[in-house]
């Protein structure tokens, strides 16, 4: 059957999927759900406290199983005192959730209507250290590159990276029971770091988040959240494939798992999992905290073990994961075993920010109540009237179309020198490298470079030596004509003690790198 034709049945099917799950499980308009406000309450804290035990939980694995599963024999340490050691000896590991309280104070502070640079700005110029698309869009916004285009992937090459994803649990705190709501909020700060499966995977735990205040059916919570998602996007397709594997392999979460990594571990963009075992795509990762939820069958121990041993980001699948589940379920009866302890963090602000769990309780239902009021619903003295409306598909948006991956070349310079330059033949490439001291007494400093392909100056980059407001790529370019191209960079501030190190360039062209064939023959 012609290619074109397969894809064609293939999204027929999709969307057959989505509608089916819109008309047989979306809430229909004017209705409505009530909840306490004691039950408000213990499920936003359970949302809070579930995603701070499974990053904990998960921390000490993180990205040192890429491309395989953790083993049943392997021990993943809990104890009494274990979150408060965790949280004083590495602060950096709560990044999703620091990241998190960012945009909730700042709702905090302006307002729910609050402008997409009070996001921007305020994640930009704070204290903590950050990775990939998050890195990469704090480098744009401090040099001139605003949202949305900080976040695409033409000036951010970690656009369909888990950023949002790992971030998005706050959108869906304050939108009980209403996705819609929850996607709008992450509209605009999505787009600050990410963009098409990038974003989509904000979008999706956004929605399963809001969703799991109004219902314990994790199978329909997963599927629903699914609706908001367009179905041609790969992200779709990914999440779709693992519910259908769920329904085909119900008692082997490693079965799924394997499917999982030969159809969908391929990353194309992330310059550093491109051609390596780590992946920090967006899709792979919520494959893996849809395969928490589905085969943890509401059992928190369970969900967050298995989101763990599914390895790449297995300190940020299970804290969505645990927080979601801690969300349908509430403070209240996610297990005493996970809740060790907890009462002596609640009132630690999270690294360089001025919020505690016990703070966010609190905002987050402020927030939900105002959401609640502005959506149609009710508030009174006993709880809240929650109005549900069916849940809206968000707009196609993908990244990098067009690039394949064809080459990851070695590019190891340094030593002081001021010139570099490589040749490639193809459409784009992507430069690692690194603008560094040579003496960690020295202050910190910015070089500046010209960036010529083909003779022709492109830009001129400023490249931080500070860890904080890096350039996490040297440089790259996209969409150029496939052909032999020549990239020079000239350090234009040379200085003895700074000096630029490069890594590996990734190579694209506009079609797949094809095997070599037996000329002989």
């Amino acid at each position: 059957m012609p290619l074109l034709s397969k894809l064609t049945i293939y999204l027929f099917l999709l969307s057959g999927f989505s509608t089916f799950a819109q008309k047989k499980r979306m809430p229909l308009a004017n209705q409505t759900i009530r909840l306490t406000t004691d039950a408000l309450k213990d499920k936003i804290k359970g949302g809070w406290a579930g995603q701070t035990i499974g990053v904990t939980f998960g921390g000490p694995t993180e990205f040192r199983y890429n491309g395989t599963f953790i083993q049943d024999y392997q021990p993943i340490v809990w104890y009494d005192g274990y979150l408060k050691k965790t949280m004083l000896a590495n602060p950096d590991l709560y990044d999703d959730t620091y990241m998190d309280l960012t945009f909730v104070e700042v709702l905090d502070r302006v307002g729910l209507d609050a402008p997409v640079d009070s996001f921007a700005h305020a994640f930009a110029q704070a204290g903590y250290n950050l990775w990939h698309a998050n890195q990469a869009a704090r480098y744009n916004i401090l040099n001139g590159i605003n949202p949305p285009l900080s976040g695409h992937w033409r000036n951010n090459p970690h656009a369909d990276d888990i950023d949002f994803q790992i971030e998005a649990d706050f959108s869906g705190l304050m939108a009980p029971g209403m996705p819609n709501a929850a996607i709008l909020i992450g509209d605009k700060i999505g787009h600050i770091m990410n963009y098409g499966d990038g974003w989509y995977g904000g979008v999706y735990v956004g929605a399963m988040y809001s969703l799991a205040f109004t219902s314990t059916d994790i199978p329909s919570v997963v599927s629903q959240a699914l609706g908001a998602i367009p179905p041609q996007s790969q992200f779709y397709q990914c999440i779709a494939d693992v519910i259908a594997w769920h329904k085909k392999y119900p008692a082997d979460w490693k079965q799924t798992w394997m499917e999982i990594q030969k159809k969908w571990s391929e990353d194309i963009g992330c310059p550093e999992g491109t051609f390596a075992a780590l992946d920090i795509d967006a899709k792979l990762n919520a494959a893996y905290i849809v395969l928490g939820l589905l085969y943890g069958e509401g059992d928190f121990r369970k969900t967050l073990d298995i989101a763990t041993r599914a390895g790449q980001d297995s300190d940020c699948n299970p804290s969505s994961a645990g927080g979601i589940l801690g969300t349908m379920l509430g403070y209240r009866k996610i297990p005493a075993f996970f809740k060790m302890g907890f009462s002596s963090i609640e009132d630690m602000p999270f690294k360089h920010t001025s919020m505690s769990l016990n703070k966010v309780y609190t905002i987050s239902y402020k927030h939900a109540l105002e959401m609640i009021k502005r959506n149609g619903g009710q508030v009174d003295d006993q709880g809240v009237t929650i109005r549900r409306v069916p849940l809206k598909m968000v707009r196609f948006e993908q990244s990098f179309t067009g690039l394949f991956p064809v080459a990851k070349t070695p590019f190891s310079q340094g030593s002081g020198k001021t010139e570099f330059s490589f040749d490639f033949t193809g459409t784009g490439f992507s430069l690692r490298g690194v603008a560094a001291k040579k003496r960690t007494d020295l202050p910190e400093a910015t070089l500046e470079a010209d960036v010529y392909i083909d003779d022709i100056k492109q830009e001129t980059v400023r490249l931080p030596t500070s860890f904080l407001t890096r350039r996490y790529d040297l440089c790259w370019k996209y969409e150029l004509p496939n052909k032999k191209h020549l990239v020079r960079i000239v350090v234009k501030t040379p200085n003895p003690d700074y000096e630029l190190r490069t890594w590996d360039y990734v190579v694209y062209s506009d079609k797949p790198a094809e095997l070599p064939t037996d000329k002989r023959k």
